[in-house]
């Protein structure tokens, strides 16, 4: 039931998921060094409603940025309440429109000694180079693709439908970048072979359940139960979303860290599967330290994946699983599978690695 309205808004293609401030702030202060003298582009954010455009917006000296791009599909069906720009020719709520914002400086222009967003509003108010309309905002559309080129670093949290296409993109015009996602697209096969390859890995915030205001209605009573508890009012279409991560190709230090392994293997405590050459390891902190093999260990290893400390075999799961070369299970499908005391079990997705350095005690 938690998952019912992200899916229900991924069949139908609704994407519209606006990130709260304390989740971007949570994550991005661990990227400040490589924003200095960076171009940023948010090419899926309207500065009505982005939090990423107003984290930027607001932080643009202290990041040292070079230039913050920000670009929509078109306007939001939710009013703004912070940042209301007069577009002149616009109507005060915007139209149905796709735009674009460049900024390349943010100067305290009211005299108050804060920079805040009523300067980045009076800089859009008083510069009409940058503001223009675009054609659609697609991050696929040639002119949005031309932005792109000029980005050093992208941050956002793009269309769950499209996620598949956001990355493939990134990866082809080779761009740093820091993005939302869902923690199962870990098993998108245009996803994970990213990941052993270091192409990609996850940030610091894993496996989370973000709050996101949308335009969509909020019925699920254990939904809105969970957003009052964090202070929010669900008929303000604020919406829990589980199992959230954010994806990187920025070296971050936590993926430098290793898992102190404590456990010492021992065959009656791993079972080894049925149908593939490994262990079935069923807690990230039950790794044995001593096991030179190959394990299947639960998804929530890659939020705390060190490259340094393990190697990336596959999936065991799935078209991936059969990439890796897991055979059929008893129930004929391509998923690990082990016996104990004569029944035949399959563990909940596993991701197969084996410990680069193995240790005798």
């Amino acid at each position: 039931m938690a998952n019912k309205i992200l899916n229900a808004a991924k069949t139908a293609k609704k994407d519209e998921f606006y990130t709260q401030m304390t989740d971007i702030e949570k994550e991005l202060q661990h990227y400040w060094k490589h924003f200095q003298g960076k171009v940023v582009l948010c090419n899926c954010d309207d500065p009505y409603e982005s939090n990423f455009f107003k984290y930027f917006a607001l932080r643009f000296n202290q990041l040292g940025l070079k230039k913050l791009i920000c670009t929509c599909y078109n306007g939001s069906p939710i009013q703004g309440n912070e940042l209301c720009i007069d577009f002149g020719d616009f109507e005060s709520e915007p139209k149905k429109i796709a735009y674009k914002v460049e900024i390349t400086e943010v100067k305290d222009m009211n005299g108050d000694g804060a920079v805040d967003l009523s300067d980045v509003r009076y800089l859009l108010q008083n510069d009409r180079n940058v503001l223009s309309t675009l054609k659609t905002g697609d991050f696929r559309d040639k002119e949005c693709i031309d932005l792109l080129k000029q980005a050093d670093i992208v941050v956002t949290n793009p269309p769950f439908s499209l996620f598949r296409d956001y990355i493939k993109q990134l990866m082809e015009y080779e761009k740093k970048f820091v993005v939302m996602g869902r923690m199962s697209a870990l098993h998108y096969s245009e996803i994970f072979p990213l990941i052993i390859q270091n192409k990609l890995w996850c940030g610091f915030n894993f496996n989370f359940s973000a709050i996101y205001k949308a335009p969509y209605s909020n019925t699920l009573e254990a939904n809105r139960k969970f957003v009052k508890s964090k202070g929010l009012n669900p008929d303000d279409n604020y919406i829990k979303v589980p199992a959230i991560c954010w994806y990187t190709n920025l070296d971050i230090s936590k993926r430098h860290e290793s898992i102190d392994l404590v456990c010492k293997y021992s065959s009656e405590e791993y079972p080894n599967y049925d149908n593939y050459n490994a262990i079935d390891v069923s807690k990230v902190q039950d790794i044995p330290y001593d096991y030179e093999g190959i394990m299947g260990v639960p998804d929530t290893i890659m939020g705390q994946f060190n490259p340094d400390q393990f190697e990336l075999i596959g999936i065991g799961s799935g078209d991936l699983a059969k990439q890796a070369g897991v055979g059929k299970n008893y129930r004929g499908r391509t998923d690990l599978a082990y016996t104990i005391n004569g029944k035949s079990k399959c563990p909940y997705s596993r991701i197969l690695i084996r410990n680069k350095n193995p240790k005798k005690i």
